[in-house]
């Protein structure tokens, strides 16, 4: 490990969701490229991949988070009022739903809590950090919950949470993906204040978004995700193999390959060097700055 290179959270989302995506993160982790994952526990590849997966990490040190999911999947406990037909909502009516205070709140706790006990159960300790599937863990009312629901679990020992909104300079700066970065901040707006509050750690910048299309070609999309200014960088990302399994379950196909592609080549290991950074762990990246500093925008 190279001390001299910036330490940044590289972080994989939707581990779990088909054996293709588990692949594929795993390789990732397993060549530096990735230093934390979150895990879909409602899905069975990650009862499957649970065991692998910690084996994995015991030699390849990396975050493993939960990524609450709360849309587009079946959930795990009955979500009487959210899921119909056995199946959770599609991130739009979610949205709406939040935004007019109208979301089934305690269906919304009960979900939370057997995801966080499928985690547990194949991992045999807590997560080290929540995020949300589509960041829905940041929409209002479900983000109270998931502070609420951690804080109770885990008090002594906080996960840390994925910040969705950064100073808005910053994404605009960057070109790439900044219209998404500012559509999901304003979504997102008080939450990750309303984190520190509660006495969470967070991310101070939040990077890696854009529109999933192939141009421009990920390799921008990823090293303008290391530029910039943050104490505390994420970089989030989706790679993984399309097979018969994803196609039945997540409509994002041909870019998580191209994500896979460009992450696992040299041209990636160059460019990081470049920058000067390295993937990290988040307890290795810097001192979280004052709630004002670090959220502002």
């Amino acid at each position: 490990m190279n001390d001299n290179l910036k330490a940044v959270v590289i972080c994989a989302d939707d581990y779990g969701l088909s054996m293709g995506v588990c692949d594929a993160i795993e390789t990732l982790i397993e060549r530096g490229r990735l230093s934390a994952t979150g895990a879909m526990t409602g899905l069975p590849s990650w009862r499957h991949r649970a065991e692998g997966l910690r084996a994995l990490v015991r030699t390849h040190p990396a975050d493993i988070g939960l990524h609450f999911t709360l849309t587009g999947q079946s959930p795990l406990s009955p979500a009487r009022g959210l899921a119909r037909d056995g199946k959770l909502p599609e991130i739009g009516p979610l949205i709406l739903r939040a935004f007019a205070r109208a979301l089934p709140l305690a269906a919304i706790r009960d979900e939370l809590r057997a995801q966080l006990d499928a985690f547990e159960d194949a991992w045999d300790g807590p997560p080290d950090f929540l995020d949300g599937h589509q960041h829905a863990h940041a929409l209002p009312g479900i983000c109270e919950i998931v502070t609420e629901e951690l804080s109770a679990r885990y008090a002594g020992r906080l996960p840390w949470l994925r910040n969705c909104t950064e100073p808005f300079a910053w994404a605009r700066r960057r070109r790439i993906g900044w219209r998404k970065a500012a559509i999901i901040g304003r979504l997102a707006a008080g939450a990750g204040t309303a984190a520190i509050r509660a006495g969470f750690a967070v991310n101070d910048s939040f990077r890696g978004l854009y529109d999933f299309t192939p141009e421009p070609p990920y390799r921008e999309v990823f090293r303008a995700a290391l530029a910039g200014p943050g104490t505390r960088i994420l970089v989030h990302c989706h790679p993984g193999i399309v097979d018969e399994e994803l196609r039945r379950l997540d409509p994002l196909l041909e870019p998580r390959e191209r994500e896979l592609d460009y992450l696992a080549s040299t041209a990636c290991g160059e460019d990081l060097l470049a920058a000067g950074i390295r993937a990290a762990r988040f307890h290795e990246t810097g001192a979280q700055e004052t709630e004002a500093s670090a959220l502002r925008g």
